[in-house]
C-alpha cells in the first residue's frame, strides 16, 4: 500500500501512533478495527469498494502496511504471515541461474531457505563478510542479482555499511535487501542509505510482546512493489487480521520500548565486559567492536541485542543459559521480556558444518525492558 496519513514533518513517535491509523470512518473508533472477514460485497459485477477477498487485501492489513512503510520512510509496504514468508517472497524476484550474495554471519533460517530451498530451483549463493568491501567485490559473479544483508548481523552483531554496499550492488545491477529486524526503523533506515528493499521479522521488535508472528517488506520502487504485491496475492502467505491488529498495537510503543532496550543493554554490556568468565562481548556500541565506526555513523543507538563468548566453552555457556531466572531460555528476540539462548544449538543449528557455523560457547541475549539491576543480578548469579 502507498504510504498515506503520514505527515513527513511528524516525529517517529507520532508516526508510530498515527500513520496509517485513522479513526474508523463509520464509528469513530480510534483503534483500527479487526476486519475479520474473508470476502466483501461488490456493488456490481467487478465493482468493489477497494477490497474483494482478504488474501488480496484487508483493511486491517492495509493499516499495518501504511504504518510500517511510514516508519521506514518507504513509499510502499507489504505485510506477510512471518519473516520467513517475507524472505521467501523477496527471493521469488529471482530467476533460475541467478546468484545471491549473503553475509557469512546470518540468521540460520535465512541460510536454510537460500541454501536448502532456493538452490532446488536453480538459484546459487555464496557467503562473504559484508563488512569487508574487498570480500564483497570478490563474491560478485556475472549472475549476481541480489545481495542479502543483515545489520546488525545475527548473532555476531556486526554492522554493514549500507551506503557502500548499495553502491557496490548497484554497480553490478544487483538489488540490495537489508534485514532491519535488529535495528528497527527507530535506530536505522536502510532505504535512505540506498537499500532497494528493507525486510523485517515483525514478530520481533515491531510486535514486541511475544504474542504474534509476522513479516514485512518495504521499498521505494513501484516496480518492485508491484511484483511483491503480485507474489503476495499469488502465493498467499499473508497475515490474519488479528495478527495485523496485534502488530499495530505493538508498533505504537516501538520508540518507547527501543529506548529502554538500549538503556538496559548498554548497562549489561558494561557488566559483562568486566566479568572474569566472559572472553569477549559483541555489541555494536563498544568502541572495540570491529564495525563500531560504521555503527556510529549509521545508527541512532546500538540496540538491545548482545552476544558474548564465555571462557569455559560449550558446557559453561549452556550452564549459564539454563541457570537464569529472569532471562527466559528461548528462541526469538525483541520482546518486552529478556531472552537468552545458545545460537549454535538453537536458532543457528542449521549452519552447523557450513562457513556460517557459530561458536558453541557464544551466548545471545535479547535484553528486555525489565529493571536493569534485576537483569544484571540474574546474569551474575547464573555465571557464579
Amino acid at each position: 500500500m502507498a504510504a498515506e496519513n503520514n505527515n513527513p514533518e511528524w516525529g517517529f513517535g507520532t508516526k508510530a501512533v498515527h500513520a496509517g491509523q485513522r479513526p474508523d470512518p463509520v464509528t469513530g473508533a480510534v483503534t483500527v478495527p479487526v476486519y475479520q472477514t474473508s470476502t466483501y460485497q461488490q456493488d456490481a459485477v467487478g465493482e468493489d469498494r477497494g477490497y474483494e477477498y482478504s488474501r488480496t487485501g484487508n483493511p486491517t492489513r492495509s493499516a499495518l502496511e501504511l504504518s510500517v512503510a511510514a516508519l521506514e520512510g518507504a513509499e510502499f509496504g507489504r505485510a506477510f504471515a512471518s519473516g520467513m514468508a517475507a524472505e521467501d517472497t523477496i527471493l521469488r524476484l529471482l530467476a533460475p541461474g541467478d546468484h545471491v550474495i549473503m553475509g557469512n554471519d546470518a540468521y540460520g533460517g535465512t541460510f536454510r531457505l537460500i541454501s536448502k530451498v532456493f538452490t532446488r530451483f536453480g538459484i546459487s549463493y555464496s557467503s562473504a563478510n559484508l563488512s569487508d568491501p574487498n570480500e564483497v567485490k570478490a563474491a560478485f559473479t556475472d549472475k549476481t542479482r541480489m545481495v542479502w544483508a543483515e545489520t546488525p548481523t545475527n548473532p555476531l552483531l556486526s554492522v554493514v555499511d549500507i551506503g557502500l554496499l548499495a553502491t557496490l550492488s548497484h554497480e553490478k545491477k544487483a538489488l540490495l535487501v537489508v534485514d532491519n529486524t535488529f535495528a528497527t526503523p527507530y535506530l536505522q533506515k536502510p532505504l535512505s542509505l540506498g537499500a532497494d528493499i528493507v525486510i523485517h521479522s515483525a514478530t520481533k521488535y515491531l510486535g514486541g510482546h511475544s504474542d504474534v508472528v509476522g513479516g514485512f517488506a518495504a521499498t521505494n520502487s513501484l516496480e518492485i512493489d508491484q511484483e511483491l504485491a503480485f507474489l503476495q496475492n499469488a502465493v498467499g502467505a499473508v497475515p490474519a487480521p488479528w495478527d495485523c491488529y496485534l502488530l499495530l498495537r505493538g508498533i505504537k510503543t516501538l520508540g518507547v520500548r527501543m529506548d529502554r532496550h538500549c538503556d538496559n543493554a548498554e548497562k549489561i554490556v558494561e557488566f559483562l565486559s568486566s566479568h572474569s568468565k566472559v572472553k569477549e562481548v559483541l555489541y555494536p556500541g563498544l568502541s572495540t567492536h570491529p564495525t563500531f565506526s560504521i555503527a556510529e555513523k549509521q545508527m541512532e543507538r546500538y540496540g538491545g541485542m548482545i552476544s558474548f563468548i564465555v571462557n569455559g566453552g560449550k558446557e559453561q555457556a549452556r550452564d549459564i543459559a539454563q541457570g537464569t531466572k529472569i532471562f527466559t531460555l528461548a528462541e526469538s528476540l525483541g520482546a518486552v521480556e529478556s531472552l537468552i539462548e545458545i545460537p549454535a544449538a538453537m536458532t543457528h543449528l542449521s549452519t552447523e558444518g557450513s562457513p556460517l557455523e557459530v561458536d558453541k560457547s557464544l551466548i545471545r541475549l535479547s535484553v528486555g525492558i525489565e529493571t536493569v539491576d534485576d537483569l544484571i543480578n540474574d546474569l551474575d548469579q547464573a555465571m557464579s
